[in-house]
């Protein structure tokens, strides 16, 4: 493709008409690579090796796809690399889970802000808290007897990466004196290390608590206890109906405490709830990504979205089906981390700092 053409896509692609002729002919012959910021075997990347051969077919071109691991602090490392050494080129592009609150307070190393970046499709999710039977006097034969806890570990890529923190949050809010401990290369880890009863509690989504984690289960060595769901300015939030292992975590609280949870500590929780509910895993592209390309993955994406196949595929996997996130959607949701208020954001620093 020369530069003339190239330019000429630039333009249509700002008004919305790139041809389908020039998507087609970009990726004709080569080969994608996706990147994963975690190591081999936790949610992201099984997620992505399941839907990678779906996705091709909806990419016109039909490139080859390969997956490269780049496990770095939660996936911080893979997002810089992409930000700072990634041709944009559109033969390049990370699939991971997002870090919201990295950017939020400026910290965890992340060099670059989420809106910098082309975004391809997201998915959305559902966070389980699971802990150890063995993690309380007398064990936990109910998710309630969590609350006899009294000095729980909870394991954790780093402060701010969701698969920690919420967990975090949620025995803050909940009354569990716990700690965390950090440096994990992905979720896998952790799971080894609460197999191996290092680690008491953790979270993880519904998929692999029902995939990888179902051995654990079901041999009585761990335990659900909550699903995590967003709740609105009116405290009303949608149970799943699909989720029937453990309670929702608003109704595991009134469980225990006869009542909604309140507070700065809860108002950062479900902040950060209603963040990674609504799009949990995302697909980027370097900043200035030729245009043809960009707008040949988000083809790619959105034909994923309405792939029949691929929904049975992950609902035989997980029996929950993802939502699918479109590149308008997602990209307001990377704008709107700039409206988050002082109280929350000072809260959700001062939890950071706290668990360390």
């Amino acid at each position: 493709m020369n530069k003339l053409t190239l330019a000429a896509c630039s333009l249509l692609a700002a008004l919305g008409l790139i041809p389908p002729a020039v998507a087609q002919e970009f990726y004709a012959g080569k080969t994608l690579k996706i990147v994963i910021g975690l190591e081999v075997g936790g949610s992201v990347d099984t997620a992505a090796r399941l839907f990678s051969t779906f996705l091709r077919k909806h990419i016109p071109g039909n490139p080859t796809i390969i997956i490269q691991n780049m496990p770095s602090s939660a996936g911080v490392g893979a997002t810089n690399f992409l930000y700072e050494r990634a041709e944009p080129d559109g033969l390049t592009i990370l699939y991971n889970s997002w870090d919201p609150l990295a950017q939020v307070l400026g910290g965890e190393g992340l060099r670059s802000r989420y809106e910098d970046f082309e975004f391809l499709g997201g998915l959305g999710d559902v966070r389980v808290v699971y802990a150890r039977t063995d993690s309380v006097p007398g064990g936990i034969k109910k998710p309630a007897d969590i609350m006899r806890g009294e000095n729980l570990i909870v394991g954790a890529l780093n402060y701010t990466n969701h698969s920690g923190l919420l967990p975090h949050q949620a025995l803050e809010v909940l009354g569990v004196k716990h700690r965390m401990i950090v440096g994990f290369r992905g979720g896998a880890g952790v799971f080894l290390a609460m197999q191996r009863g290092e680690v008491n509690v953790h979270s993880t989504s519904i998929a692999s608590f029902r995939s990888r984690s179902a051995g654990f289960i079901k041999s009585g060595d761990g335990i659900g206890i909550a699903y995590l769901v967003p709740v609105d300015q009116t405290g009303q939030y949608r149970r799943n109906p699909h989720i029937t292992e453990m309670p929702a975590f608003p109704d595991l609280y009134r469980e225990i405490h006869g009542g909604m949870p309140t507070g700065a500590t809860w108002d950062a929780f479900n902040w950060l709830t209603n963040q990674i509910g609504e799009m949990t895993y995302i697909a980027i592209a370097p900043p200035k990504t030729q245009s043809a390309a960009v707008a040949a993955l988000r083809k790619g994406f959105e034909g994923l979205a309405r792939d029949q196949d691929f929904e049975k595929e992950m609902v035989a996997k997980q029996g929950v089906p993802y939502s699918h996130i479109g590149a308008e959607q997602g990209r307001a949701i990377f704008r709107a981390l700039a409206d988050v208020s002082p109280g929350v954001t000072a809260t959700l620093r001062d939890s950071t700092r706290g668990s360390r």
